[in-house]
């Protein structure tokens, strides 16, 4: 997932669930015996809707009651297990950061830099004070642009500080060559999450545009531009003209549309009067002989478009994204209309967080590993690695059991698939060599700090270039609530954070374990099994191992998917794209699926037993289920629905579940059942 995503009356029970035995398993009281309630079991029944049957709608049943009494908090815009977790990290680095001030570390040790950095941002008044003066002089090298050529050095400046501009650049492995890190350029330049909202004509669409119009127009009025409603419909022009060459979500996560060599004199010749060697001498590049452009259509219509847009044009349209990328640490005026368009208007926030839970996300941001290094020894234990290491062996071998038994591969594909998953490295908790922040921190100075902070990182990243792939390096820190699959390492990585209660409860059962965080290790592994990321081999190279007819039947049980997705709707108006999530989705299906058999593996002929009423089976779903726990504002769902290619949770949960024989064992779903799917109809890839 990057990918794990958001976020979630006993005794008439056996009536609501059509009279089946111990919540809808035929059980058997031969095979199953009633644990001592000594054993958590994970299950949250305080949450259960037991008006929505199970077989009907299995994540309403497991979270309505949650649901439907929890209030999302005034400065979120959804909540639920992930979204828990991320407040608990939160207030955990707090209290590490306060820590970090009251020992007063001498300078370069993790605590100065940490309780430095925090203290410039929790200062209010000096930043009231100062206003936009820390800004000025970058606005006043905006405003000294007087040819293309400088707007390139600028350009290349402004993007090593993490400012909007039209070039977004990663040092990753080469697709391949994967043992060696290159150059990747990607569209980048707009200040809406996605085209659909440049290029889409719908009333919802206009009102949004006219928001950030509005948004537009006063970070330029703020910074003292004389007509910041004409110079405001300048720059959204401009973002329209790059959108309008720009590749959609859903094409730019297809492998064969965004592998694109080029030398730098072909680059140079793409981009036209966008001066390459000028912008890429302000960030400092090193040499090189190849650069990967991921949507090549893009940079060729940005180098046709850079003349036709006026250096006046892309002056304001640099200045209003200098400004937009800083406001958040700026005085209250910006602050309050970025959060205006960005949370209120695009997401349904009502309330901004609390000044030290934004200064937490800014250290964690800029300080990533400094601050993991004090998270990990506080929060994370080496019983939850082991724990953890042991589950990702247990899929593991339960990948290695699926792919054997898959009818529909031949043994050619059966054998290079096992040679992949066999190269699979995972890393769980923290990096086993942490990273350095050697740049000048001080108290007085935030905006310098964030600064320095973008610029220090941005050359960390690219000084990776021409180098061997760096196999210590973490693209999460450990303080994260989240996970990843890495296609260019063949790896997998659990950040710390991710691997707490509800996910991973060391002191729950197993069942609700693998039905959790289990789920998520083989969503993990998925990614490197699902349509794009199986194009790669086990080194991390783009390279086909499929035998064609495999090949066929792998896409044909992906469109299937597809379709399967395509009918959801979240909302009468809106459908989910089952194309733009069709990776996300092969990994939740794959998730459960191997989760399940790994929990069946790791009884190794234990006793099953019940706990709260639950056979482990039934445990184990509801688990997967309790996972997915969220509740969002509509406007987040809709800007999700347009921009991300994960599925809503409820369908991340519900949609899997539907195409999986032993969930409709355990809780008896038949025919006439919302959730049934005709046998033939239910799909299975791995």
């Amino acid at each position: 997932m990057k990918k794990c995503t958001l976020v979630l009356a006993v005794s008439a029970a056996l009536v609501v669930l059509g009279g089946c035995t111990q919540h809808g398993s035929s059980s058997d009281k031969s095979v199953y015996s009633q644990a001592q309630q000594s054993l958590k079991s994970g299950v949250e029944l305080q949450n259960f809707d037991m008006n929505v049957r199970p077989q009907d709608d299995f994540y309403q049943h497991v979270n309505g009651k949650w649901l439907s009494t929890t209030a999302i908090p005034a400065e979120r815009s959804s909540w639920g297990s992930f979204d828990r977790l991320r407040y608990e990290s939160d207030e955990a680095v707090k209290a590490l950061i306060q820590q970090a001030q009251q020992q007063s570390g001498a300078h370069g040790s993790s605590e100065q830099k940490i309780g430095d950095f925090y203290a410039s941002f929790m200062n209010q008044q000096r930043v009231e004070q100062l206003g936009l003066k820390p800004l000025n002089p970058l606005l006043a090298e905006i405003d000294a642009v007087q040819s293309y050529d400088q707007l390139s050095t600028l350009i290349g400046k402004l993007t090593t500080l993490k400012v909007t501009t039209p070039l977004r650049l990663f040092a990753v492995p080469d697709g391949k060559n994967s043992s060696l890190t290159v150059l990747y350029l990607m569209q980048n330049g707009i200040g809406m999450p996605a085209i659909d909202y440049y290029l889409n004509e719908d009333e919802k669409t206009a009102r949004t545009r006219h928001q950030y119009l509005q948004l537009v127009t006063a970070l330029l009025h703020l910074s003292g531009e004389p007509q910041p409603q004409v110079r405001a419909q300048a720059v959204l022009e401009l973002e329209t003209k790059l959108a309008a060459v720009m590749l959609s979500r859903s094409q730019s996560r297809q492998l064969s549309l965004v592998y694109n060599p080029r030398t730098p004199d072909q680059l140079r010749t793409t981009l036209g009067k966008l001066n390459w060697e000028k912008a890429a001498q302000a960030m400092a590049l090193p040499a090189m002989d190849k650069v990967i452009l991921m949507q090549p259509d893009f940079f060729a219509g940005l180098g046709k478009l850079f003349t036709q847009v006026s250096v006046q044009d892309w002056q304001t349209y640099l200045r209003f994204h200098t400004l937009n990328h800083f406001a958040p640490q700026l005085s209250e005026p910006f602050v309050a209309a970025h959060f205006d368009f960005y949370k209120r208007t695009l997401r349904g926030v009502k309330k901004m967080e609390p000044r030290w839970q934004r200064g937490v996300g800014l250290i964690s941001d800029t300080l990533g590993e400094e601050v993991g290094k004090l998270y990990v020894d506080a929060h994370f234990s080496l019983q939850a690695k082991a724990k953890m290491e042991e589950m990702v062996r247990n899929l593991i071998a339960a990948y290695r059991d699926s792919i054997n038994e898959l009818s529909w591969m031949s043994d050619a594909t059966k054998a290079a698939a096992q040679e992949k998953l066999a190269k699979v490295r995972y890393k769980i908790g923290y990096p086993d060599v942490w990273r350095s922040y050697d740049f000048e921190i001080r108290q007085d100075d935030l905006i310098g700090n964030v600064m320095r902070a973008h610029q220090y990182n941005f050359k960390y990243e690219m000084a990776q270039i021409n180098q061997r792939v760096d196999e210590h390096k973490w693209e999460m820190t450990p303080q994260t609530v989240n996970a990843y699959y890495h296609p260019l390492k063949n790896e997998i990585v659990f950040p710390a954070a991710r691997l707490q209660p509800p996910s991973f409860d060391l002191s729950a059962d197993d069942a609700v374990n693998y039905g959790a965080i289990g789920a998520v290790i083989g969503h993990e592994l998925g990614h490197g099994f699902d349509d794009q990321g199986a194009q790669f081999d086990g080194d991390g190279n783009i390279r086909n191992w499929w035998a064609e007819p495999d090949l066929a039947e792998f896409k044909a049980r992906g469109d299937a998917l597809v379709a399967q997705f395509n009918r959801y709707r979240p909302f009468e108006d809106v459908a989910i794209d089952g194309r733009l999530t069709l990776g996300e989705n092969i990994g939740d299906l794959g998730g459960v699926t191997l989760a399940y058999k790994a929990y069946m593996l790791s009884l190794a002929g234990k006793e099953k037993t019940v706990l709260d009423g639950y056979t482990p089976e039934q445990r184990f779903f509801i688990g997967f289920a309790q996972n997915w726990r969220t509740k969002k504002h509509e406007a987040a769902l809709r800007q999700r629905l347009v921009t991300d290619v994960h599925a809503p949770e409820a369908f991340r949960a519900n949609g899997p579940l539907s195409n999986f024989t032993p969930f409709y064992e355990a809780f008896s779903v038949k025919e006439g059942d919302k959730l049934y799917r005709p046998p033939t109809e239910r799909v299975k890839i791995w």
